[in-house]
C-alpha cells in the first residue's frame, strides 16, 4: 500500500511507514496539480496545513483510504467530501500545544521589550537604546481569549511572570478556570481590562474577525495584540488602523488570513508589528511527536483497521459501528444542539438511554454526544478519542443511566445540561431505526429533523405570529423547508424549530426579533 506525504514530515516518522512495509511517496510541497495526477494511486495522505485536501482532491482519491494531519487544524481538509466517500480523517490533537503555548510567550516578550526590532537596528550598525524603550510584564494584565490546552499553559508560565490573567471562555466554568489562577470574565471586561490580549480558539463562522474594529474600540489604549491560533480571527486591516492610530501598541502574529501573506501587507510597514510565519508548532519535539503519532496512527489502519484520534468515525470495531451508526449520529445532534441553546458555561451532563438502547453498549454514544456538545466552540480539537478528556479539562461531569422503561418511545435518548445560567433538556429518538429526531426541547414536545441550517424561536402563541416570522423570512429571500413547531398550551408559548436554504443573515435575525411577540431567535448548524 501507498502513502502520499504531501508536505515536510520528520525522518522518524518516515521511518515507522517504511518498516511497516508501506510504500512511502515523500512529495513536500507538491503543486495542486500533481498532487490531482498522483491521489488515485495512493492509500493514505498525510499532510500537515500547506495541503489543500479539496473536494476536486477527495473526488480524484479512487482508493485513498485514511487522511492523517500531522497536527491539529483540519480547516484544510473538506471533511464533507470526506465522510461522503468514508475516507477516514485523523489529526494528532494537543501534540503541539506546548509549543504553541511556548511560542505565545515568546511573541509575547518579543513585544514587550522590542526584541526583533532592537536586533535588526543593531545588525544594521546603530545604537539606538532610547529608540527601543520596553515595558515590564510584571503586574500587567493578561487576557486570554480560549482557556483550553494551549491557553491554559499561557495562564500557567504567565502567571509565573507575575501577570494578572482573565479569561474568556463560555465552555469553561468560572470554579475551573479559578483553580487555574485565572478569572473569567466577560468578552467586553477582557478587552476594557487587558494589557495584553492572547487569542487561542478554533476559527468558526462565530470567531472569524472577532478581532474588528469595533473589538479594538473597547480595549484600553496602548494594548498589544498576540495571535498564534488561526489567520481570521483577527481583522488584519482593522488591526492595521488601529497600530497606526495609536490604540494598539505593539503586534505579534504567527497566522494570517492568507497564507503566505503578500509581501506587501500594509501590517509590514509597522515598525511595532511582528510577524512569524506560521512557527506555532515548529519545534523539533514537536514536529517529531506529531510526526511519529500520525506515522503509527495510519499504520494501524491501514494493516490492522484500528481507528485512532479520528475527528469523522468513533474508535469502534466495523461490526459494532454497523449496529450503532444511526444512535451516534442522533447523539452528535443533541450534544450539538443543546450547546448552541445553552446560555451559559456547561457544569454537569445527564444522559438517560431509554428502551432498547438501554441494552446496548452505551459508552461510545456518550462519547458521541459529548463531541457534539463541545464540538462548535473547539471544532477539530475535538475527537471520539479525546471527547470525554477534553470535558474533564473543562470540569464538565457526565452522568449516565439507563432504563428499559420509556413511555413514547422504543428508544429515547434524554439529555440535561446544567449551565451556569440554569438548564436545558433535549430528548432524541430515531425514526424507522435510521432517522434522528428531536422530540422535546425544555417543556416543548415536537417532532424536528436536526439537519442543515435551522432557527431556533421561542415565541408567543398568538394568531399570526408564525405567518410575520415567514414573511419576514420571505423579505430576506430566505426559504423555509421544514417547521417544527412545540406549544405549551398552558403558557401560551411556543417554540419554533426551522429548517432554511441557506444561514439566515444578519439582517434577518434583526428583523425577527424585532417582532414584538418573537422573545428569541437563534440560529443553529446541525
Amino acid at each position: 500500500m501507498k502513502v502520499l506525504i504531501s508536505d515536510s514530515l520528520s525522518e522518524e516518522g518516515i521511518r515507522i511507514l517504511e518498516d511497516a512495509g508501506l510504500e512511502v511517496i515523500y512529495k513536500p510541497g507538491i503543486s495542486k496539480e500533481n498532487l490531482l495526477e498522483i491521489i488515485s494511486e495512493v492509500e493514505a495522505l498525510i499532510i500537515r496545513s500547506g495541503t489543500k485536501v479539496s473536494r476536486e482532491v477527495i473526488e480524484r482519491a479512487k482508493n485513498l483510504k485514511v487522511i492523517g494531519r500531522a497536527g491539529t487544524g483540519l480547516d484544510n481538509v473538506d471533511l464533507q467530501s470526506a465522510n461522503e466517500k468514508g475516507i477516514v480523517v485523523m489529526n494528532v490533537p494537543g501534540g503541539n500545544a506546548l509549543s504553541a503555548a511556548e511560542h505565545t510567550i515568546g511573541l509575547i516578550f518579543a513585544l514587550a521589550r522590542n526584541i526583533p526590532q532592537a536586533c535588526y537596528s543593531l545588525k544594521s550598525g546603530k545604537w539606538e537604546r532610547k529608540e527601543f524603550m520596553g515595558v515590564e510584564l510584571n503586574n500587567k494584565v493578561l487576557g486570554i481569549i480560549g482557556l483550553g490546552r494551549i491557553g491554559s499553559i499561557v495562564a500557567e508560565r504567565a502567571l509565573a511572570l507575575k501577570m494578572k490573567i482573565i479569561a474568556y471562555d463560555p465552555y469553561v466554568s468560572p470554579e475551573s478556570a479559578e483553580r487555574k489562577g485565572v478569572y473569567l470574565v466577560s468578552m467586553e471586561e477582557l478587552f476594557r481590562q487587558a494589557d495584553f490580549i492572547t487569542i487561542h480558539t478554533p476559527l468558526t463562522k462565530e470567531t472569524y474577525h472577532l478581532i474588528d474594529e469595533k473589538a479594538f474600540s473597547k480595549m484600553k489604549d496602548g494594548v498589544y495584540i498576540i495571535n498564534c491560533a488561526r489567520g481570521g480571527i483577527v481583522d488584519e486591516m482593522a488591526l492595521y488602523k488601529a497600530m497606526v492610530s495609536g490604540k494598539v501598541a505593539g503586534a505579534a502574529l504567527d497566522v494570517f488570513e492568507q497564507e503566505p501573506p503578500p509581501s506587501d501587507h500594509p501590517l509590514f510597514s509597522l515598525k511595532n508589528f511582528i510577524g512569524t510565519p506560521h512557527l506555532g508548532a515548529s519545534t523539533v519535539e514537536a514536529q517529531q511527536i506529531v510526526a511519529c503519532e500520525i506515522a503509527k496512527q495510519v499504520v494501524d489502519y491501514l494493516l490492522k483497521g484500528e481507528i485512532r484520534n479520528a475527528v469523522n468515525v468513533p474508535s469502534i470495531s466495523a461490526e459494532t459501528l454497523k449496529v450503532l451508526g444511526p444512535v451516534l449520529t442522533l447523539a452528535e445532534k443533541v450534544g450539538l444542539l443543546i450547546s448552541q441553546i445553552a446560555e451559559g458555561a456547561v457544569q454537569q451532563v445527564e444522559v438517560t438511554y431509554k428502551g432498547e438502547l438501554a441494552k446496548l453498549d452505551t459508552k461510545p454514544v456518550t462519547i458521541s454526544l459529548v463531541r457534539g456538545l463541545l464540538y462548535k466552540f473547539l471544532k477539530e480539537d475535538i475527537n471520539y478519542v479525546n471527547a470525554l478528556f477534553r470535558a474533564k479539562e473543562r470540569d464538565i461531569k457526565i452522568v449516565e443511566a439507563t432504563t428499559e422503561i420509556s413511555e413514547d418511545f422504543t428508544s429515547l435518548i434524554s439529555v440535561k445540561v446544567k449551565h451556569t445560567k440554569g438548564e436545558d433538556l433535549v430528548e432524541g429518538t430515531l425514526f424507522g431505526k435510521k432517522e434522528p429526531r428531536i422530540v422535546r426541547i425544555n417543556d416543548f414536545r415536537l417532532d424536528a429533523l436536526p439537519e442543515g441550517h435551522m432557527l431556533y424561536i421561542f415565541n408567543e402563541d398568538k394568531p399570526g405570529v408564525i405567518g410575520k416570522i415567514g414573511t419576514t423570512l420571505g423579505n430576506h429571500n430566505l426559504n423555509i423547508s421544514r417547521m417544527h413547531v412545540g406549544q405549551d398550551p398552558k403558557r401560551k408559548m411556543n417554540i419554533i424549530l426551522l429548517s432554511l436554504d441557506t444561514p439566515p443573515t444578519e439582517e434577518s435575525l434583526k428583523d425577527l426579533r424585532a417582532i414584538p411577540t418573537v422573545y428569541l431567535v437563534k440560529p443553529l448548524e446541525l
